[in-house]
């Protein structure tokens, strides 16, 4: 998809597939329902796993962002233009290193969120300002705004740039929350659009939360089939 050189994109930074425990998005059907709505570009982040982002990336390299939410021992980071897996569990900084190794950029998504089973204290927040580059101001499913608008209050008080994203785990959550950005190619490029910026974005039902449940069930259930079929 082809734009104007000065001409403003539609960029959705937070999804996930299949691949993911909690998710059974299709990722092919991902990209034709962006495509529907006018989403130039996506990020497939799913949770400690780069293999549907990969092979999308393959099918679409001007269109897909390869990422990935990893699991640290003290909260989520999100890694944009990546090309290896960093491993879920480990210290955040030695899945910082692994991030910036291969010249990834670096956000933390649903930082402040205490509804999440997994979220920062503000203290282990505060070490990592120096090494990342990007909070996650807006998420969709935040089920208050309170945990995005304190967000944006640390990012702004710590000079960090800006991301948004649905963190869609069903085809009718894209599109929350997406960023409009300036053209961009690459890693360095990327963190250049942040900086001019503009997050679109409302908050999903809080019944998308359920729909992760089915999934978590419907996968543990395929599982426990097969070993009894096995």
């Amino acid at each position: 998809m082809s734009h104007p050189i000065n001409q403003r994109i539609r960029v959705e930074l937070h999804v996930h597939t299949r691949l993911s425990k909690d998710s059974l998005a299709d990722p092919e059907k991902i990209l034709a329902r962006c495509e529907t709505l006018g989403i130039d570009w996506i990020a497939i982040t799913d949770h400690n796993e780069i293999d549907a982002a990969l092979a999308l990336h393959a099918r679409a390299p001007e269109r897909v962002i390869v990422g990935e939410e990893v699991e640290t021992t003290q909260g989520e980071l999100l890694g944009y233009f990546m090309s290896e897996r960093v491993p879920g569990g480990l210290d955040p900084m030695e899945a910082i290193a692994r991030l910036k190794a291969q010249g990834a950029v670096i956000s933390v998504p649903h930082p402040l969120d205490t509804q999440r089973s997994t979220h920062w204290e503000v203290e282990e927040l505060e070490k990592i300002v120096p090494y990342v580059d990007a909070i996650e101001v807006f998420n969709a499913r935040c089920l208050s705004n309170i945990y995005n608008q304190r967000a944006l209050a640390f990012a702004k008080k710590n000079g960090l740039l800006q991301t948004a994203g649905s963190d869609a785990h069903s085809l009718w959550e894209l599109g929350r929350a997406t960023m409009l950005m300036p053209q961009f190619d690459d890693a360095e490029t990327f963190r250049k659009a942040l900086q001019e910026s503009d997050i679109e974005g409302r908050r999903s039902s809080p019944l998308v939360h359920l729909f992760s449940r089915y999934a978590v069930f419907v996968k543990h259930l395929r599982s426990v089939t097969n070993e009894v079929v096995g």
